[in-house]
């Protein structure tokens, strides 16, 4: 992705802003980059994208995600309309394995609540 592309398309959220935000604020858990203008809190569709773009800043790498926003924005609307994340977009946008199909049942945003209570 190009740092202007939108990562959380719900709340207009660009790859630069988020890095931005993790530069500065240095979040000791991904889910604390809701607070980047709400990003992650809305479908929740990026909540595995913005856990890659933690891991990697906190490895001190570039944060980035490999896919282009014409596939990410099309994958999102297939899971609107599925509730399901295909496992293929997610292993191309960060480049790691994932199961084919992640269901929105699955729940994102339980992941994240678990890693608050972690830290």
């Amino acid at each position: 992705m190009d740092p202007d592309d939108e990562v959380c398309l719900c709340f207009h959220v660009s790859l630069r802003k988020i890095r931005t935000y993790m530069a500065r604020e240095n979040p000791p858990v991904a889910s604390l980059i809701s607070e980047c203008l709400g990003a992650g809190t809305g479908c929740q569709w990026c909540v595995p994208f913005l856990k890659h773009l933690h891991s990697q800043h906190t490895k001190g790498l570039t944060p980035d995600l490999k896919i282009s926003p014409e596939k990410y924005c099309g994958a999102r609307l297939k899971f609107h309309d599925s509730g399901a994340r295909e496992g293929e977009v997610v292993e191309e946008a960060t480049g790691q394995g994932s199961d084919s199909t992640v269901r929105d049942s699955d729940s994102p945003g339980d992941h994240a609540r678990t890693e608050d209570r972690r830290a």
